[in-house]
This record gives structure tokens, C-alpha cells and sequence, in this order.
């Protein structure tokens, strides 16, 4: 077994595990997965640590944690359409490919668009696809999604992702509120959508997703 495989299944046994994250289909794709292949050469021996890791254009990896509890509790099934929002270089993408029937991925950053085709096609996730677009926009022309998963925090949830959603569809996010981090379940049904808070998380917040600044006299 080479370093960098040893260092994956370690992460998940000391990182992923431990957090309850039970699902041994997501366990056995972050097994499976690289996570090395989704970052820049320079990064690879930082791929499993227990930590974000910068991205470069104010984008972090999340922590292996909070993405396993994340896609767990978005309850990922195997004949879901998924869309895979800000996915940056891919990583999330390649793992819910493993998971779901097809999975779409939104990357407003065109190198990192571009990035994420590449990993995707050597990791044989022939179910997947790379959009370059608006990521507060989502794919409307695409949906509606089973699943929604945000890759970073938010400080607001647009409602065009919450339309997007299909009856019983869930949208997996990190919202940040008064600086405190609760990733969300947001849920469709019978055409309301309810959310319920899992998890508390400090995952960064993406950029351009920051509430406005209030003023007052």
C-alpha cells in the first residue's frame, strides 16, 4: 500500500469514522476516491490531514469531516440526480458520483472547472459532469435535483437552490448565522420546504455568499 493510500484509509478510519458517519457506501468512495488527484502536486501530502486546505481564489477544501457528516446527512441514494454546487476541483463531484445515478457539477472559477473535468475522467466517474456557471444560480434547466450539496458555508441560502429541489429532495448546506456554523438539511415536501439543523461546523464561507452589512443611524 503506498503513503498516500494508507494516509486515506486512515483518514478514514480516525476522521470519518469517529464522527458517525456510518454509511459504508460514502465510507467505502472516500476509500476509494484520491483525494490527492484533486488538488495541486504541491498539496498532495496535505490531502488527509484533518483540516481545510486552501484552494487558491479565496476556496477551501473542507475538512474530511464535515463533508462525510455533510453528504451523510443529505441521505445520498443510488437512483438520485444530484448537483454538486461550487465543486472546485472536483473532489465532492468523484464521491457523489460513487453514490448517486448522476451527479452535475457547478464551478463558477474556469480553471477549476477545467481541473475537475480532467480528475473526474481519471478517476472513471462517467456519470458526472463539469458546469462552468453561476453557482448562486444553480441549473435550473437541469433539475429538479434529489439531492443539493453546497461545498462551503453560506451566509444566506438562495431561493433558486430551494426551487430547485425535487418533492422530497434535500438541499445539504453550512450556514453561518451571528458567526456560529450549523450545517442544514433543507427539505421539499408536499411542495414546503422545512430545514432542520445536524451538525455544528466552522467550514469557511464561500465568497460571495456573505450577508450585507447593515447600517443603521
Amino acid at each position: 500500500m503506498s503513503e498516500l493510500a494508507e494516509a486515506r484509509r486512515q483518514m478514514v478510519a480516525s476522521q470519518v469514522r469517529p464522527a458517525d458517519v456510518t454509511d459504508r457506501r460514502l465510507q467505502d468512495a472516500m476509500l476509494a476516491i484520491p483525494r490527492e488527484r484533486f488538488l495541486p502536486r504541491s498539496m498532495a501530502g496535505s490531502a488527509y490531514g484533518d483540516m481545510e486546505i486552501d484552494l487558491g481564489e479565496g476556496r477551501r477544501f473542507m475538512r474530511p469531516r464535515d463533508f462525510a457528516k455533510l453528504v451523510q446527512a443529505a441521505g445520498v441514494k443510488a437512483g438520485d440526480l444530484a448537483l454538486d454546487l461550487a465543486c472546485g476541483r472536483g473532489y465532492s463531484t468523484a464521491i457523489l458520483s460513487r453514490l448517486c445515478e448522476t451527479v452535475i457539477g457547478i464551478e463558477s472559477s474556469e480553471s477549476f472547472a477545467s481541473k475537475a473535468e480532467d480528475a473526474l475522467s481519471d478517476v472513471g466517474a462517467d456519470n458526472a459532469v463539469i458546469v462552468t456557471g453561476d453557482v448562486k444560480r444553480g441549473a435550473p434547466d437541469q433539475g429538479p435535483f434529489d439531492v443539493i450539496l453546497v461545498n462551503g458555508a453560506v451566509e444566506i441560502v438562495p431561493d433558486a437552490w430551494l426551487s430547485q429541489l425535487a418533492e422530497n429532495g434535500r438541499l445539504a448546506v453550512i450556514v453561518r448565522e451571528n458567526g456560529v456554523g450549523r450545517a442544514k438539511i433543507y427539505t421539499r415536501k408536499d411542495g414546503v420546504v422545512g430545514s432542520r439543523a445536524v451538525f455544528d461546523s466552522m467550514t469557511s464561507v464561500l465568497p460571495g455568499f456573505e450577508r450585507e452589512p447593515e447600517f443603521s443611524l
